[in-house]
């Protein structure tokens, strides 16, 4: 019995979207030869900042703790200690995008505070995502039927949908479009560029060649 002709092709697509959430990172420093009062002014900093970011709870999605520093500075070629350095870093994730140049001023005029960011994203899951997929299959089946329709066949079956990358976990990607190095008052959100594509592949019948 003769092999059942197939027709294997690949569809794309890629799409702007708005960004969802915007993420920033806050870090408040001290540095002191003392070891005490190093970790006290960080202490008393931290807090303050915990405190600044209460007052913006409304807008803020979540906010961690995503790294504690404390750390000696030696001197060059020895091991005697010249200060004490600590840090505390706060990642912030807002999506109402109309305070976030307002609150990024606020926490950044705070002393020995530095502030990086913001980058902005779509949520794990978006339907961007599931959308730009869609739009991937329907650009690979219309492909199918140009293909069968310039041998004269007819489209039998669909044997597969596959993702290009075989991972079975979606060839879509995020690309951002970069983070803002300067801050002020408005801040534009930038868009997001999500891309899928996918291989189908199809049964067809009453090929002419």
């Amino acid at each position: 019995m003769a092999e059942q002709a197939m027709i294997v092709v690949r569809g794309a697509a890629v799409r702007e979207v708005p960004p969802e959430i915007a993420q920033f990172s806050v870090t408040v420093s001290a540095r002191d030869k003392d070891r005490q009062v190093t970790l006290t002014r960080l202490a008393e900093r931290s807090a303050a900042l915990r405190d600044a970011l209460d007052q913006w709870a409304d807008v803020i999605e979540r906010r961690d703790t995503s790294g504690v520093q404390v750390r000696p500075e030696l001197k060059r070629g020895g091991e005697r200690v010249s200060a004490y350095v600590g840090s505390v870093s706060t990642t912030v994730t807002v999506s109402d995008f109309a305070a976030l140049g307002e609150m990024l001023l606020h926490l950044a005029d705070a002393d020995q505070t530095t502030i990086s960011g913001p980058w902005w994203q779509l949520r794990p899951g978006s339907r961007a995502g599931a959308e730009v997929r869609r739009e991937a299959i329907t650009d690979a089946l219309s492909r199918v039927r140009e293909y069968a329709a310039a041998v004269g066949a007819q489209v039998d079956r669909l044997v597969e949908i596959a993702d290009e990358d075989t991972g079975g976990g979606g060839h879509w990607r995020l690309m951002s479009a970069g983070s803002a190095e300067e801050f002020e008052l408005e801040i534009d959100p930038q868009p997001q560029t999500v891309q899928a594509t996918v291989v189908v592949r199809v049964a067809i019948t009453g090929a002419q060649i």
